[in-house]
């Protein structure tokens, strides 16, 4: 079943809408209909995790094990964050951002709050956005605000390892280039936020969303993708590790567009400046060497 797009007329609607925009603004009816025929073509094509039950199961297990494990290991630093926010501003400690989960599904995938409660605006965050409250930037520089979402591993609505979960203004102007995508669970770490992990400091901060839709989003969709067709086990362990490099030692890691596999990424070597000619060294007979300065 195919899934028809607008994508050019749905794009420009969505620059267009206010700033004050929040992410609970209701869709427009053409993006509805784009999320309810995708739901519905995957779910006629419904299919293991992996393509097998076997690596489903195998999957699954592995989250469920890891995310509680993480989950207890974590419960000091979920408490004195909770705390930290409470006590830095007022508001709920947690938010929950609408996403299109497994299949098509609506997912509410948890956060830390990082913005004060009354901001509205873009639905994407750059660096040093004037929303976030004090506690709130530190916890993006430190991907802290990510933690929660092991409670929405542990229930199942999403994987450890997975496709990052977009939102459903954004899927719904892909809707086709989506369908591989949302074959698997959504994850906390993949591919595409390995390659974007840095994306808040990157992003255009003059036009976030657009640069978003034109530059970035086709980029992830293209990795995300990668992985829903090539998932297996030694890939999501592959993953972990260079997330860790990634966010905790902070350093810059490529992925490959076309084998998913990744390295750190060459940083340009400074230029030097170009040595004197020897020619251009060498004094005529009788002349001074100039003064040093």
């Amino acid at each position: 079943m195919a899934v028809s797009m607008r994508t050019a007329h749905d794009s420009s609607l969505l620059r267009l809408a206010p700033a004050e925009q929040s992410e609970e603004t209701v869709l427009q009816a053409s993006q509805h209909l784009q999320l309810l025929a995708l739901r519905r073509v995957l779910a006629e094509e419904a299919a293991p995790v992996g393509g097998t039950v076997a690596r489903a199961a195998v999957k699954r297990t592995f989250d469920i094990l890891v995310s509680a494990a993480l989950l207890a290991l974590a419960l000091p630093v979920i408490v004195a964050v909770a705390i930290a926010i409470k006590l830095d501003s007022p508001g709920p400690v947690f938010y929950a951002a609408r996403r299109v989960g497994h299949r098509g599904r609506p997912l509410r995938m948890h956060k830390f709050r990082k913005m004060d409660h009354r901001a509205s605006g873009p639905k994407l965050t750059t660096e040093g956005d004037h929303r976030f409250t004090r506690v709130g930037e530190w916890l993006a520089k430190s991907k802290l605000d990510e933690l929660p979402q092991l409670w929405n591993v542990l229930r199942g609505d999403m994987s450890l390892i997975g496709p990052r979960p977009e939102d459903p203004a954004f899927v719904a102007l892909h809707a086709a280039d989506f369908i591989e995508i949302l074959r698997v669970r959504p994850g906390i770490t993949g591919l595409s936020q390995v390659a974007f992990a840095e994306e808040s400091r990157i992003l255009d901060g003059d036009d976030p969303t657009g640069h978003y839709l034109d530059r970035i989003l086709p980029q992830k969709m293209g990795m995300d993708r990668l992985y829903a067709m090539r998932y297996h086990l030694r890939l999501d362990l592959s993953i972990l590790v260079w997330t860790a490099i990634a966010v905790v030692a902070r350093r810059d890691v490529a992925v490959h567009r076309e084998t998913g596999r990744m390295n750190l990424r060459r940083r340009p070597a400074e230029a030097l400046p170009a040595p004197t000619p020897a020619a251009a060294l060498a004094l005529t007979p009788g002349e001074e060497a100039p003064p040093v300065s």
